[in-house]
């Protein structure tokens, strides 16, 4: 039995808890798909940006920054999951929520594409869905110490 958790001190960040949740491990596992996705995305941006003359190099521009930074978001949100980080909660389900709407906005319009619009609603739901999960919000729930239980207001006291 590893007991290196265990006896990790408050200062590294790490948590106690000696397993790691399935359903933490689903999420961490669809957050790093929609990682890679989004990176292969970036790069056939790029690649489509360098081959082809664009009709609206602004838009290009645009689109590749915003989804470059899309990527670099997810990657961070990813990394925190599987390190049990609390904030990775609120990233998290903000990323879903907006593919939700990016879901949403494929089943309107001129341009419509359903069968991505049904993919992306059932990653939204799903991310959702584990992120609110009680055993993932356990897992990753902040170790917060109540005032003045830390050293330095413990030395304050003594004096």
């Amino acid at each position: 039995m590893n007991t290196d958790r265990e006896q990790s001190s408050a200062t590294d960040g790490s948590r106690p808890q000696a397993s790691f949740p399935a359903l933490l491990g689903c999420l961490v596992a669809l957050l790093a798909l929609e990682s890679l996705t989004l990176v292969g995305l970036v790069v056939w941006l790029i690649v489509e940006a360098v081959s082809s003359a664009a009709a609206d190099t602004a838009s290009g521009i645009a689109l590749l920054v915003i989804a470059a930074l899309c990527a670099v978001w997810v990657c961070l949100t990813t990394a925190a999951a599987a390190r049990r980080r609390s904030w990775m909660r609120g990233s998290s389900i903000t990323w879903h929520l907006l593919v939700l709407a990016v879901a949403i906005g494929c089943f309107t319009g001129v341009t419509a594409v359903p069968q991505a619009g049904w993919v992306l609603l059932l990653v939204a739901v799903l991310g959702i869905g584990l992120v609110l999960v009680p055993s993932v919000t356990r897992a990753t729930a902040a170790d917060v110490q109540p005032v003045g239980t830390d050293e330095e207001s413990a030395k304050q006291q003594r004096r």
